[in-house]
This record gives C-alpha cells, structure tokens and sequence, in this order.
C-alpha cells in the first residue's frame, strides 16, 4: 500500500504521538508500504511554526528522512489537478494533499472529515 500522510499525522508518528492509532501506526511500520510525505506538508508546517502557531523540529527534513518516510514533491499536475477539484475544502495544503492522492493512487490518512467528499481512499489515523 501506498500512504501519504496529512501534515497533522506527519508530525504525531515523528513524534509517536499516542493520537496515532494501533492500526495507522501498523501502516506506517509496515516495510511492504510506501510512506510518503509531501513537499506541500513541509511548507505548511514550516509557515505556521514561522508564524508561531506550530511547535516543530528545526531540521524537520532531517526527521523526515530518518522516519524512512519518502519526499512527494508538487508537480505541475498535482498543481493543475488541486486547482481543478471541487470546493469542497478550501485550505490549499489539503487540496494539494488530495490532488496527489488522486494522481499517485495513494492512501490519505488524515481525520479531516471533509476530504473523502473528494472519492479518495482514506485511513483513519486514531484508529
């Protein structure tokens, strides 16, 4: 299976935060799945600890890396493809998460209610 974690979850299974379920943290440990993380998650998380809102590590890619979680990068399809989906989320980041999710075929595991409205495969991190 292939996973792409939403920037919340990014952050609880760096820090193994006890919010992270049995079962996502199964995924995730799992060495026969793909653990990815996008570059537009790093973005966000880096804007909103500039801005104070977000405690993290200052060498989040380094952290990354270790987690033997793999970089997603934003291609211009992934960007074409978020600018195009419904408006049935309005945060840019998530948009993004979905458009990759639908163009890589990946799993989102995320606990934003409003993203399977997308038609995409989710899992549920808390569980």
């Amino acid at each position: 299976m292939r996973l792409l974690l939403d920037t919340h979850v990014v952050l609880w299974a760096l820090r193994q935060d006890d919010a992270l379920g049995e079962r996502a943290t199964a995924a995730i440990e799992n060495p026969e799945n793909e653990v990815l993380v996008s570059a537009a998650s790093v973005w966000e998380i880096a804007i909103k600890k500039a801005s104070g809102k977000l405690s993290a590590p200052d060498n989040l890619r380094s952290w990354i890396g270790a987690s033997g979680f793999l970089e997603l990068p934003v291609t211009f399809a992934h960007a074409e493809q978020a600018g195009a989906l419904p408006l049935h989320h309005r945060d840019p980041f998530d948009r993004m998460l979905v458009a990759q999710a639908q163009n890589e075929g990946l799993v989102l595991l995320t606990t934003d209610a409003d993203i399977p409205r997308y038609g995409i495969r989710t899992m549920s991190p808390t569980r």
